[in-house]
């Protein structure tokens, strides 16, 4: 089988290689793997720029990964099933889907909606299941359309874009943050009804309560921008955390939280259960059939050229979500 093998000896390379089958980790479940998505995580692990490969070297990285049952020695699945794997430690700590077959736990996949191929899946990946999650909390705490202006921060980005299309496709009102000017009108067209400069908020932190401005949020971002969302947060708002991408610090007060009930919700990817996957993989595919992630951009790429695109998108010069497709 093919991969993109990752070797330390001692520095890191980068090869797409044939491997042993029986190299694959344990598991009960073997896939046959279409498709794989390229993420900011799975760059930083292929140009080795963050510490994100935890296992063993070599090492087969690639977050997330769709394709069909190969064999199966679990009774909750068949040789021929349609199958999603993110999270989980999936090209962290466990081989993952930079390759034509990966072997995975029956508990950590999920079933592909039968609507969803597996390259919309992938185009979906972690990004738009982790923006998901963000929309389903946001509903859990009863923010709706009507509630007012959701932030969402690294608008541009793979969780931000995915987040902007959805929630403005649910009919709320978007204001999409960003830093990247080109992507203005890429936002306009995935719904944002307002574009914020991301130095509004990453300039904006103190003091720590100010006048409440967003009813909602969803935060890729951290630091000194999730600091601000809360200072600006209206009474009883949510802002669902789910990314770092400007550091994992946050300094803040309890004034929010005491005196204006702002939630700060953290979403999980990694270890969502599988009832709730199930959940928010159904309403993605509802997404896809209706049009709502439409205007969300994708290329597709052959394995061969992730590791120029594992570049490309830890200097944020991608826009939209990148697909792998394992078979070229």
């Amino acid at each position: 089988m093919r991969a993109l093998l990752l070797t330390r000896d001692p520095d890191l390379s980068v090869t797409l290689t044939e491997v042993d089958e029986a190299d694959l980790p344990d598991g009960e479940v073997l896939i046959d793997v279409s498709h794989s998505s390229l993420n900011y995580k799975d760059g930083l692990a292929v140009t080795g720029r963050g510490k994100i490969v935890r296992g063993d070297f070599p090492f087969v990285p690639g977050i997330d990964l769709a394709g069909t049952v190969a064999a199966s020695v679990s009774d909750r699945w068949a040789e021929g099933d349609a199958v999603i794997l993110t999270g989980w430690g999936t090209g962290e700590d466990r081989w993952g889907g930079f390759a034509e077959r990966a072997r995975a736990s029956a508990d950590h996949l999920v079933a592909s909606p039968g609507s969803l191929s597996a390259e919309d899946a992938m185009w979906i990946g972690t990004a738009g299941f982790t923006a998901m999650l963000s929309v389903l909390a946001l509903e859990a705490h009863g923010v709706g359309p009507d509630a007012g202006p959701i932030a969402v921060t690294g608008a541009s980005g793979g969780v931000g874009s995915m987040a902007t299309a959805l929630l403005a496709a649910a009919g709320y009102e978007v204001h999409a943050v960003t830093g990247t000017a080109s992507a203005h009108g890429y936002l306009r067209a995935l719904g944002a009804a307002e574009i914020v400069d991301r130095h509004a908020l990453a300039d904006a932190a103190e003091p720590p309560l100010q006048r409440g401005v967003w009813a909602g949020a969803v935060d890729s971002v951290g630091g000194t921008t999730l600091a601000a969302l809360l200072a600006q947060s209206r009474r009883h708002a949510c802002v669902a955390a789910c990314g770092l991408a400007s550091g994992p610090a946050l300094a803040t007060t309890v004034f929010p939280f005491i005196l204006r009930g702002v939630t700060l919700a953290g979403i999980d990817s990694n270890t969502a259960p599988v009832p709730l996957r199930e959940q928010a993989w159904a309403r993605l595919a509802d997404a896809v059939a209706a049009g709502a992630l439409s205007a969300v951009e994708k290329t597709v790429i052959p394995l061969a050229d992730v590791p120029a695109w594992s570049a490309r998108i830890v200097d944020g010069d991608t826009v939209g979500r990148v697909v792998v497709d394992t078979r070229t």
